[in-house]
């Protein structure tokens, strides 16, 4: 027995001698926190209750060419409130009156905002939603109402605020205006003009302190930032809001005519290179059309007959042809090994015709005869001519996500076969963007110089210039002038012209010039259902003195409407063209009366002259423009009759006799 209750005695003293040094442990760990690691966990502490939150600073705002928005930073509040910093006074004594100021403000019972208010207090809830995403005005108005002018302190308003993007415009440019998004990664998506410019629109984020109240609520500790955001510049675009609402709709207006799963059109100024309009269209499932790609800048497809331009300039410059070499279009089909064909849209194909006419007529058979007979032994050539254009080059555009132009070389051995020279003839084998084609284009209109497509003119503070972006030469000339000259008479005729591929374009009260493209799409395919096709028009405006250049391009019209660039993308451009035309008759006819006429000058002082003579016989008019005589002989009391247009040639009344009363005069001009 006497030894039981010594091991139990023996037990008690190792349990309570291990208690002890467990309690010497933590006391010694209390010690050495307090004075060793103290500063440490007093910070840790404070970090998770305490911490200074980003305030995203206000974007800059994004203007078109004249100034009118596009996209802006609006300011936004929610307004919550701390139930448990008011005195209990205060809170009873307001109360009711902030219950009513909110009631006449937000529409809602006074009752509802006693109730909600009065159960915070008993839940202690310190951040209880009052209003959200309030403007400047109302913001300021609830500032003022009982109790919440009393401060964050004593009357336990809280005020976040934040800023929300703004579109003008709506859907229109929607893709081309763009946006730019930070995820919780810290991964940026940019798109369209606010991704490339996001250096200058986005500003610089402020601090401000706030303190954790209860779990994942924070409450501002202060009423103002400890760094204060500083705004974004101002970016303003070559954008053009009266081309843009004009290309945006007519080419809406088509897509859903022709049932087409997307498209896009780009209007540029010749010779700066400004984009004034760029709209990029897709189909849903459902039927509608929204922004949903960038096509314009980085969808790269075969261009197939637009191509034709590039190929013609390559032969006129090497001088293998010139525009009356003859070519027989064989029937309209070419055979290359036995089973590669190239055919023409024309059955029969067009006989024997000119090169300008194959081009205007678009004759695949025409164009890949010249390419290949000329070419085929050495058709380095042909590429490096085209590479000396530029056109395997990328533009270098701000925006992002240009697509790679293809042009396939014959030292690429892996991308180049027996019929890789007549398929880049008329446009197969090669890819380009239509930014991209539509930049050559341009450049045949800007008389050979190729600029490089801009979207923006200048970054700005207030009035404040930042940066401006000028011009920039992307080729001082792609080919000579003599080219330039024969290429764009090709390029009138094909809409001038009675056989021209855009001759159901033609309008008298305005000129255009340009090239129809109608590219097959999935041909490799067996399927003939999945054959679709690319309508294309490509061009510029007015054709005597370009001032805008235009691409517009369909894909996957409906077939059983239509497919032919010139029935589905020509009338859109034709409509820009027209619009543009309509919107700005007085600038031509200014521009118009500043140029002097010399042989109108020299009619009007021939006039002049005689009509300072005091005459008593028949003057000698015959010479004279037929206005002036009838003007000149009316004014000495005779009676005039005309026959014919232009000069006189003839006059009834001899020159020298005597002007009698009642007398007529009959003048025959030519």
């Amino acid at each position: 027995m006497a030894v039981t209750e010594k091991n139990i005695l023996n037990r008690l003293y190792f349990i309570a001698g291990c208690m002890l040094l467990f309690a010497l442990a933590v006391v010694v760990k209390l010690i050495s926190i307090q004075i060793t690691d103290g500063d440490k966990y007093r910070e840790l502490a404070k970090e998770k209750t305490i911490k200074n939150f980003t305030i995203q600073p206000n974007r800059g705002n994004l203007y078109s060419d004249d100034g009118s928005l596009l996209a802006t930073s609006v300011t936004k509040y929610d307004i919550r409130f701390d139930a448990i910093t008011p005195s209990s006074e205060n809170f009873e004594k307001y109360l009711k009156p902030l219950s009513d100021s909110l009631s006449v403000m937000f529409n809602k019972p006074s009752s509802y905002y006693q109730n909600i208010l009065r159960k915070a207090r008993g839940n202690k809830n310190r951040y209880l939603l009052v209003a959200r995403d309030l403007g400047y005005l109302d913001y300021t108005r609830l500032k003022t109402f009982p109790l919440f002018n009393m401060n964050a302190y004593k009357g336990g308003i809280i005020v976040e605020q934040k800023t929300k993007r703004e579109h003008p415009l709506g859907k229109i440019a929607e893709r081309s205006v763009g946006y730019e998004r930070i995820d919780d990664e810290g991964y940026i998506t940019r798109v369209g003009l606010e991704g490339a410019f996001g250096d200058y629109l986005r500003g610089q984020a402020g601090k401000r302190l706030k303190q954790k109240i209860a779990k994942g609520q924070w409450k501002p500790i202060t009423d103002y930032n400890e760094v204060e955001p500083k705004d974004g510049f101002d970016v303003i675009s070559t954008i053009n809001i009266n081309i843009q609402d004009v290309a945006h709709h007519a080419l809406l207006a088509q897509l859903e005519k022709y049932k087409a799963d997307h498209g896009c059109v780009v209007v540029m100024e010749v010779e700066s290179g400004e984009v004034k309009a760029i709209s990029n269209l897709g189909r849903t499932k459902s039927g509608k059309y929204y922004e949903r790609l960038n096509y314009a800048v980085g969808e790269s497809n075969e261009p197939g007959s637009t191509f034709k331009l590039m190929s013609m300039i390559a032969a006129l410059e090497d001088k293998v042809i010139d525009t009356n070499y003859v070519v027989n279009t064989e029937g309209g089909v070419l055979t290359f090994y036995d089973k590669y064909k190239v055919r023409d849209s024309r059955w029969g194909g067009y006989g024997q015709i000119s090169a300008s006419q194959v081009f205007e007529v678009s004759s695949n058979t025409g164009i890949v005869k010249i390419i290949d007979n000329f070419y085929r032994k050495n058709p380095e050539k042909f590429v490096n001519r085209l590479y000396n254009m530029g056109l395997n080059n990328q533009l270098g555009l701000s925006i992002k996500g240009e697509g790679k132009p293809v042009v396939p070389h014959p030292n690429d051995k892996k991308n180049w076969s027996g019929i890789s020279l007549p398929w880049m003839a008329y446009g197969y084998g090669v890819s380009l963007t239509p930014l991209q084609i539509l930049t050559f284009y341009n450049a045949v209109a800007n008389d050979g110089e190729m600029v490089k497509p801009r979207l923006i003119k200048e970054v700005k503070e207030w009035n404040r210039t930042i940066k401006r972006f000028d011009k920039e030469v992307l080729n001082p000339s792609i080919c000579s002038e003599e080219t330039i000259a024969k290429v764009k008479k090709m390029m009138e005729n094909v809409i001038l012209k009675e056989h021209g591929t855009g001759h159901g374009l033609y309008s008298a009260n305005f000129s255009m010039a340009g090239k129809t493209g109608t590219t097959q799409k999935n041909y490799a395919s067996k399927d003939k259902d999945k054959l679709q096709y690319i309508s294309t028009f490509a061009g510029y405006f007015p054709a005597e003195n370009p001032m805008y250049s235009c691409i517009v391009v369909i894909h996957e019209p409906d077939k059983s409407v239509g497919y032919y660039g010139a029935d589905v993308s020509g009338p859109v451009f034709k409509s820009i063209a027209r619009k543009i035309y309509t919107n700005s008759p007085l600038v031509d006819t200014v521009r118009e009366l500043e140029r002097k006429n010399a042989s109108a000058v020299k009619s009007y002082d021939s006039f002049y002259a005689k009509a300072q003579i005091k005459y008593q016989t028949i003057p000698n008019v015959i010479g004279m423009s037929g206005m002036d005589a009838v003007s000149l002989l009316e004014n000495l009391g005779l009676k005039v009759k005309v026959e014919g247009n232009g000069k006189v040639k003839e006059q009834s009344l001899n020159a020298g006799e005597t002007i009698e009363d009642n007398q007529t005069i009959v003048l025959k001009l030519f």
